[in-house]
């Protein structure tokens, strides 16, 4: 008598080998059969009709914290999503100090949108090491969750407030690794960080991983290619076109080396008329092979427009002229715009010539959720058609909108849905081996993006509408990639001995359900949730998680550590 069986789904393993009709048996976590199973079970799924499979990995998350209030770690478990990895881009919330704490609690809110009081309210920040932050979400949590080591973290709690200032002298340097040592021999799956000109900390300064040379990159990545199962994470600046400048090849390429570890860039965005900016940007994948290393690109199913706000500022902040106005306390922000003469002031400076100048055409935005009665109506619509209609001045009716809803406000630059075209160049990417299905930042931009479904934007845009790969590929390309690419022992393949981590969907139904702000984080804030059809059963290491887009109540996830559930991955 095994545990569960699941009986004659059409098992699609993550491999890419063809789909076949399937039983399979699960005792202890693992999978113990696939095949005919005559044996019964404690308990009888029936997969008739649908598709039984790995669970999805999701490798780009700052999922860090939200398991201190949510251990669901909702919505990602209800897209398929059974292990996720976090720390990336050098934010992790380990190790601490007397000071780090608060001070990453309110860069975590700046860079990456997670409320603030939020984090002030629902997390304990209660450990200082790795070690003890690792233990403190272990056996609480309904998916499997990996951890890399920040540069960020280490970097301040190495040099206090200097971190955002200036290179570290050698003793500071040596205090660093120290810390990432410690952090992967407690189980951190690698080391991340960033050198991305839209990470700033609270008080508007580059974060401090952007005031380290290369120099300290490739001296941290060498630490952590001393341990079994590590990876790499890192953002670059990315170039408005073509390839990487050589420095930032030099720097990815150099790390890669340093580890003999593989690494990840964040992020590539695709559409037939990118292709070739996007082709030029994986040419530093064949660069790294050439000297011994790997560096591979994080890329998306689908981009959906980013959702900009008066109240998170990020990306918005670009912009020279708004900078300084969105580091200030909300309430001056305010101030600002019912002053009609300050207002006009802000937007004289928004309006200088600058790189990021399309983000201030004020009458192309497109307004995509309102949160008062009287802009309810503006919702759906385009700044420039609500001017037009009122005899107003663009820029005026979308401060007045923004004033209304107190910043809420999110709103769009223009959106053009995907052509048959983009798809094609989509997918030319996912399958090129420079590349990795895996950019969701779930647990981020928490009023910005809903990048948490791109496991359902894949199969249901991908797969089913636009034919451009086929299911056992698409699986393949967010199961046995992603966790080949990180070396993760007995994930990403249903097969007998490795774990039974499996979703269970409906390839004719699979889709994204409509995306809301639901008001229920700690202290009443607000993020973006949108939950899948199609998806019909979750389980994790043997235990469902998730039937019917409903959560059990289970939490069987375990914290994975390198070396123990993480291999050294390929440089292949």
């Amino acid at each position: 008598m095994h545990d569960i069986v699941i009986r004659g789904g059409q098992v699609v393993d993550g491999t890419g080998a063809p789909r076949q009709r399937a039983d399979v048996a699960i005792d202890g976590g693992r999978v113990v059969a696939i095949g005919t199973v005559p044996d019964g079970g404690r308990r009888t799924i029936d997969a008739d009709g649908l598709i039984v499979s790995p669970g999805f990995v999701d490798i780009h998350t700052h999922l860090d914290v939200q398991g201190f209030w949510d251990p669901t770690l909702s919505p990602s478990p209800l897209h398929g999503v059974t292990t996720v990895l976090g720390g990336n881009c050098g934010f992790t919330v380990a190790p601490l100090d007397d000071t780090a704490g608060d001070y990453l609690m309110r860069m975590l809110s700046r860079v990456e949108g997670m409320p603030l009081e939020s984090l002030r309210t629902g997390v304990p920040w209660d450990w200082r090491t790795t070690a003890e932050f690792l233990d403190r979400l272990d056996g609480t949590l309904a998916v499997n969750a990996g951890f890399m080591v920040g540069h960020s973290a280490i970097r301040r709690v190495a040099m206090g407030p200097a971190a955002t200032e200036r290179p570290a002298t050698d003793d500071e340097l040596e205090t660093m690794k120290r810390l990432l040592r410690a952090g992967i021999a407690a189980g951190g799956l690698g080391f991340s960080s960033t050198w991305s000109q839209s990470h700033s900390d609270a008080d508007g300064r580059p974060v401090p991983s952007r005031a380290a040379p290369a120099q300290e990159l490739f001296a941290l990545a060498a630490v952590a290619g001393e341990f079994e199962g590590t990876s790499l994470e890192f953002l670059p600046v990315l170039p408005q076109r073509g390839g990487f400048s050589q420095e930032i090849t030099d720097v990815m390429v150099g790390m890669s080396v340093a580890a003999r570890r593989p690494l990840n860039w964040n992020i590539l965005t695709v559409s037939a008329k990118t292709l070739p900016d996007a082709l030029a940007r994986l040419e530093v994948g064949d660069i790294a092979r050439s000297r011994g290393g790997k560096v591979v690109a994080l890329t998306m199913p689908d981009t959906p427009p980013a959702r900009f706000s008066f109240r998170a500022g990020f990306v918005l902040d670009q912009v020279p002229g708004l900078h300084d106005f969105l580091f200030l306390p909300l309430d001056e922000r305010l101030a600002i715009l019912r002053d009609p003469d300050r207002r006009r002031e802000l937007r004289r400076g928004a309006e200088e010539p600058s790189a990021f100048s399309h983000l201030v055409d004020w009458g192309s935005r497109y307004i995509i959720e309102t949160f008062s009665p009287q802009t309810k109506p503006y919702a759906g619509r385009i700044v420039g058609d609500i001017a037009a209609e009122e005899g107003r001045d663009p820029f005026d009716v979308l401060m007045d909108i923004v004033v209304a809803d107190e910043l809420k406000t999110t709103f769009s630059n223009p959106f053009r849905a995907a052509r048959p075209e983009d798809w094609q160049a989509r997918a030319e990417i996912w399958r090129d081996p420079r590349a990795v299905i895996g950019a969701s930042d779930a647990g981020a931009h928490l009023d910005m993006v809903e990048f948490f479904g791109y496991s359902t934007m894949l199969l249901e845009h991908g797969v089913r509408e636009q034919q451009v790969v086929a299911l056992e590929e698409a699986v393949r390309l967010i199961t046995d990639v992603p966790a080949r690419l990180y070396g993760l022992r007995d994930r990403g393949r249903l097969r007998v001995g490795g774990a039974a981590d499996v979703v269970i969907f409906d390839e004719a139904r699979i889709a994204r359900q409509p995306t809301e702000t639901r008001f229920d984080l700690p202290a009443g804030a607000g993020r973006l949730y949108g939950e899948a059809d199609g998806v019909e059963r979750v389980l994790v290491n043997g235990v469902e998680i998730a039937h019917h887009g409903t959560f059990t109540g289970d939490f069987p996830g375990i914290i994975l550590r390198s070396g123990r559930d993480t291999e050294t991955p390929s440089l292949d």
